[in-house]
């Protein structure tokens, strides 16, 4: 399958709407490419290569621009990007770009300049720091100057960081850029193609302006540095390709262009063959190649490493989101399901699980992995309820019986912690068995902003979602000990169970608005505001709710809260609701979780509409058709973070987030005609 699965017309679009649409390409290690369709460099994380190096660095922008310009025989010349070679924002950058497409999953630019066709692509060696960026022509022949230009830095440090001094020096047609001061890896680059040279004139560029930066709040103007430019000529069926990388030049040389294009090729028509049918056309194949980025394999943490595979295994993770998330513990087992079980990665889920295993700490597992950190840090409630549910998902598609019963262990401690209490203030209110959470300063839930000592939503006391979980937790080890002969064990964690619904219908129903109690026993009593997370006490495999309740709890959410794109975290018309989501940072957080559409919710939702409306599995897919229209817009085919609360549902926060691809992803092959037992024949596990 080579064809394009999105294709846009960019002549359609204004150039300033070209500089809001983006691309992302990725390389298995959290590393990435990243930029806007026009080429005009918007945020601080945009760039051709930003390497994931070893603790304690972690993601570092290693070429940060390339300023592209084509020369004729009659010596006329034409620039293809947003920025000519001087860092100047050029109007017409965009006015020769006539179509960007995505094939499986890879960024393809077609520009038309007088009779020449001008086609680029951009792709990353997986498990490498390496980008490759490839240009071919018809109509030529034409002259291609590059010019890259470069600002070594983290990739989440500010734009305006002073330009350090940078040494380059050749090898034949290799060339290398250190920074004098930095421990960073030095840029390797080579071009291949007809008549490649590289002219050295190292020089500043004039400074940029980061426009989405200025709208975040953030320093926005910042200098980039370029050793000089390559020439190279294109002609039919010749291509030139830039190499950048910050691996040894033994592993960059190890593969020419053209074969790691076919090897990158390969590896993305293993992943759709071996995906469920229902994956591998449409959307489906869409979010497939956009749950690839996500799954890495997280470098620099060599104790991980070092026990996975004493045992045999590899180390693998996901990434919350990009640009600026690290892997979440909470956002990765929400998202085992729809990354790696629906796409048969099953090897890696177990992996995924396992290294989350081993880190769990007083009946936690880690919030999240900072980024450049070996360790985890662990302030959150749920999580470690959420590893139950992915456990669980997992022996669905697996029956690994055996990686259930390592765990098991595990899991009884986790249970043992919560019923004595743990860290935060996290522990079961022997009055009532329900969990109660809460520390000052602290945000343990998935609401979880904070701006400086401020936390926007506490929800200290008992949270809805978190007592959904708890049952469900209590339910499926109840289940997994007596399938291993544990009945007295097992009888205990009944009770237990059985309390926690008891307490959990009779304290979190609420009669006169007829839905539930988002949190009982807060600060300030029960919070009635309607939010999203009372459907999890319905969508879980052990809904905690009595059936009776199921039908206006769903009216309310359908009514208030279901928009196209996700579900409102704040129903409009409760107190402190906003209607979008934008300005400086506490502008933002103030309004992240107070009506802020999240799409990783909608799985959620289908799952509790399915379970309200057995019959009408298929038709639930309505619910997933905003999704269609928003691939051609924020990252092109991948799904937001967020969005406005109001329409038109403006997409904010992270362009490419892991939890609303999966649970989109996992929900559209649900709904979907063609059935998993259609696929036995692929059940072969992509190892990728």
């Amino acid at each position: 399958m080579n064809e394009p699965l999105r294709v846009i017309s960019t002549t359609q679009y204004a150039p300033d709407e070209l500089n809001r649409l983006e691309w992302l390409v990725t390389n298995g290690l959290g590393g990435y490419a990243s930029g806007t369709l026009s080429g005009v460099v918007t945020r601080r994380y945009h760039g051709y290569l930003i390497a994931a190096l070893p603790a304690p660095h972690g993601r570092v922008i290693m070429l940060n621009q390339i300023c592209e310009q084509l020369k004729f025989p009659d010596r006329e010349r034409y620039d293809l990007g947003g920025q000519d070679d001087r860092g100047n924002l050029l109007t017409h950058g965009t006015k020769n770009l006539t179509q960007f497409r995505l094939e499986m999953g890879m960024p393809v630019w077609s520009y038309k300049v007088r009779d020449t066709t001008v086609e680029k692509r951009v792709w990353m060696a997986q498990r490498q720091n390496t980008v490759f960026v490839q240009y071919c022509a018809k109509g030529g022949p034409v002259a291609l100057r590059l010019t890259p230009a470069i600002h070594f830095r983290y990739h989440d440090a500010p734009v305006s960081e002073k330009l350090n001094h940078y040494v380059i020096t050749a090898d034949d047609k290799q060339f290398e850029i250190a920074a004098k001061d930095l421990q960073f890896p030095p840029l390797r680059l080579r071009m291949y193609g007809e008549e490649a040279s590289f002219t050295v004139f190292g020089r500043v560029l004039t400074e940029l302006v980061y426009r989405l930066e200025e709208s975040r709040g953030y320093e926005y103007k910042g200098q980039l540095w370029s050793p000089g430019h390559f020439w190279v000529d294109l002609e039919e069926n010749k291509p030139a390709t830039l190499v950048a990388s910050s691996e040894n030049w033994d592993t960059v040389l190890a593969l020419a262009p053209d074969d790691a294009r076919k090897a990158e090729g390969v590896r993305r028509r293993r992943l759709l063959s071996c995906a469920d049918r229902s994956a591998q056309a449409d959307l489906g194949a869409e979010l497939l190649f956009a749950a690839d980025q996500f799954i890495i394999s997280p470098v620099g943490r060599t104790e991980d490493l070092a026990r996975a595979r004493a045992v045999g295994d590899e180390v693998r993770s996901i990434i919350a989101g990009y640009h600026w998330f690290t892997d979440w513990g909470r956002d990765t087992m929400i998202s085992l399901e729809g990354l790696t079980l629906v796409t048969n990665r099953h090897h890696e889920a177990a992996w995924i699980l396992r290294m989350f295993a081993q880190h769990v700490r007083d009946g936690l597992i880690p919030n999240f992995f900072p980024e450049g950190d070996k360790e985890g840090v662990y302030h959150t409630s749920d999580a470690t309820m959420w590893f139950f549910e992915a456990i669980a998902r997992y022996l669905d598609y697996t029956d690994d019986r055996a990686t259930l019963e390592q765990f098991l262990p595990k899991l009884i401690d986790i249970v043992d912690h919560h019923l004595k209490g743990t860290r935060f203030g996290i522990g079961v209110d022997p009055d009532d068995g329900l969990v109660q959470q809460g520390a000052e300063g602290y945000q343990l839930t998935w609401m979880d902003a904070k701006v400086g000592d401020w936390v926007v939503t506490p929800r200290r006391g008992k949270p809805v979602e978190i007592n959904a979980l708890w049952y469900n937790a209590l339910c499926l080890l109840e289940g997994w000990l007596r399938d291993f002969g544990k009945d007295e064990e097992a009888s205990n964690i009944a009770r237990h169970a059985s309390r926690a619904r008891e307490s959990f219908n009779r304290r979190f129903w609420n009669p006169e608005t007829r839905f539930l109690f988002d949190v009982v026993d807060g600060e300030h009593g029960n919070d009635p505001r309607c939010r999203p997370n009372q459907v999890f006490a319905i969508s879980l495999r052990h809904p905690v709710l009595d059936r009776d309740k199921w039908k206006p709890v769903m009216d309310v959410v359908e009514g208030r809260l279901v928009t196209p794109v996700g579900l409102r975290s704040l129903a409009r018309g409760e107190p402190d609701y906003k209607e979008r989501y934008f300005g400086d940072l506490r502008s933002r957080d103030a309004a992240y979780h107070q009506g802020t559409v999240w799409a990783w919710l909608i799985g959620a939702f289908v799952d509790a509409w399915i379970k309200l409306y057995p019959d009408k599995q298929l038709e639930a897919s309505k619910w997933l058709k905003g999704f269609y229209a928003h691939q051609s817009e924020a990252c092109v085919g991948s799904i937001s973070e967020i969005f406005d609360a109001e329409p038109p549902f403006t997409p904010r926060g992270c362009i490419a987030q892991a939890w609303s691809v999966a649970e989109v992803l996992r929900c559209w092959v649900k709904t979907s005609a063609t059935k998993p037992e259609e696929t036995s024949e692929r059940q072969l596990t992509a190892q990728v």
